[in-house]
C-alpha cells in the first residue's frame, strides 16, 4: 500500500500562484511514477501533470502546458506540483496519484490521495 497526502491548496486571485505537495509513505516512492489529476465541480476528473520514477519524463495536460511544473523529491518521497498563472477554470480539487513502474501519464494509477482544494477568484 502507498499512503499518499496532498496539502498546499486554497484560494488564490486569478493570475497568483501555489504550490502543491503531495508526502508518499508506505513503499518504496522512487518506484512509483506520479501524477495529478484535478476534478472540477460537475466535471470528471482529469490529468494534469507527470513524472516518472527519476524525475527525468514529466508530461502535461494541453490546459497547463507552461504554466504548470511538476517535480519530485525522491529522498523526501514528495512530489510537488507548482501552478502559476492560475486562471478561474483551474479550480478544482487537485489528487495525486501514484503508478507503480516507469509509464507516465497513466489513467489508471494504483494509489489516490484524498485531495486538495484549489479555489481560483476573480
Amino acid at each position: 500500500q502507498v499512503q499518499l497526502v496532498e496539502s498546499g491548496g486554497g484560494l488564490v486571485q486569478a493570475g497568483g500562484s501555489l504550490r502543491l505537495s503531495c508526502v508518499a509513505s508506505g513503499r518504496t516512492f522512487s518506484s512509483y511514477s506520479m501524477d495529478w489529476f484535478r476534478q472540477a465541480p460537475g466535471k470528471e476528473r482529469e490529468f494534469v501533470a507527470a513524472i516518472s520514477r527519476s524525475g527525468g519524463r514529466t508530461y502535461y495536460a494541453d490546459s497547463v502546458k507552461g504554466r504548470f511544473i511538476i517535480s519530485r523529491d525522491n529522498a523526501k518521497s514528495t512530489v510537488y506540483l507548482q501552478m502559476n498563472s492560475l486562471k478561474l477554470e483551474d479550480t478544482a480539487v487537485y489528487y495525486c496519484a501514484a503508478a507503480f513502474g516507469d509509464t507516465i501519464a497513466v489513467l489508471t494509477p494504483d494509489y489516490w490521495g484524498q485531495g486538495t482544494q484549489i479555489t481560483v477568484s476573480s
